[in-house]
């Protein structure tokens, strides 16, 4: 299995995760007599994108991993979600997207040139992409969306961010 590819595995291994948190977040809304959306619009502190914004980046720079290193175009969402269902819904959407590639979407990753549209005079080989840049920025907002859950009471911890392993017998 090549690097990308088990990147892009492993985006989706944790945007899932990220959507079972989201569904805990609604959970303690509730019990706390709180609205869910309130969530969407918590901090860490004042200069960091709120829960809601994190969650949008994250899905992007999912998807834009999987479409840039696989040559692709990818699909446009206007960050218009407002509601916990709409966010998680954002977050399926991405999930589903990404369950559409295959290894051999991959072929040539390593050495395609990714063009970033905040740096229009530079390429960064895929490779490159992937390990500074994409894999860094998708965990950074996860991370981050995570901690706000945390922060605000929300029951996750290690084995949530984990989520399921393949397990097998010896």
């Amino acid at each position: 299995m090549s690097f990308p590819y088990a990147s892009i595995i492993q985006m989706k291994k944790m945007l899932t995760n990220l959507d079972l948190w989201l569904e805990k977040s609604i959970s303690h809304a509730q019990s706390k007599s709180v609205e869910p959306v309130v969530l969407l619009n918590c901090r860490l502190i004042a200069d960091m994108y709120p829960l809601l914004r994190q969650v949008q980046s994250a899905c992007d720079t999912a998807k834009f991993a999987a479409a840039r290193l696989s040559g692709q175009e990818a699909p446009k969402h206007p960050d218009t979600e407002q509601t916990m269902d709409e966010v998680r819904g954002r977050v399926r959407t991405c999930v589903d997207y990404l369950e559409t590639f295959k290894v051999s979407d991959f072929d040539g990753a390593d050495t395609r040139l990714i063009n970033l549209s905040f740096m229009p005079d530079k390429v960064l080989l895929g490779s490159d992409y992937l390990v500074e840049m994409a894999l860094p920025n998708f965990y950074f907002h996860l991370i981050t969306a995570y901690d706000i859950m945390r922060h605000n009471g929300v029951d996750v911890g290690k084995r949530d961010f984990i989520g399921s392993l393949n397990l097998r017998d010896k």
